[in-house]
């Protein structure tokens, strides 16, 4: 069984930077595409980021993308979603995934993925 735990996350104000880091745990050292997803207070989870594997070809929402970078280091089973430039609409419970199934066609649904982390609290306020 896969499992997956996040950190990084907290109070930060607009502007500035936060990185949050996922590190999957599993009984054999194989990868997965990985995903990043959150979800605002009172709203439905949502897609943010995601990167492939062994490709590591990169995905972004539109409302992410230029201020958001997704990484992973294979060595320590680690996926990392560096934000810049937070925005007070930024603010969720941001969660990790690992897609299972390595199927592209669904790296940016929240269906398409298999393992979930528990989610970190990100709060971008004054």
């Amino acid at each position: 069984q896969v499992q997956l735990t996040e950190a990084g996350g907290g109070l930060v104000q607009p502007g500035e930077s936060l990185r949050l880091s996922c590190v999957v745990f599993g009984p054999t050292s194989e990868q997965y595409p990985m995903g990043w997803f959150r979800q605002p207070p009172g709203k439905d989870r949502e897609f943010v980021s995601a990167i492939s594997w062994p490709a590591a070809t990169t995905y972004y929402s539109d409302s992410v993308k230029g201020r958001f970078t997704i990484s992973r280091d294979i060595t320590q089973n680690t996926v990392y979603l560096r934000m810049n430039s937070l925005k007070p609409e930024d603010t969720a419970v941001y969660y990790c995934a690992a897609q299972f199934s390595f199927n592209l066609a669904t790296i940016t649904r929240l269906d398409g993925y298999t393992y979930w982390g528990q989610g970190t609290p990100v709060t971008v306020s004054t």
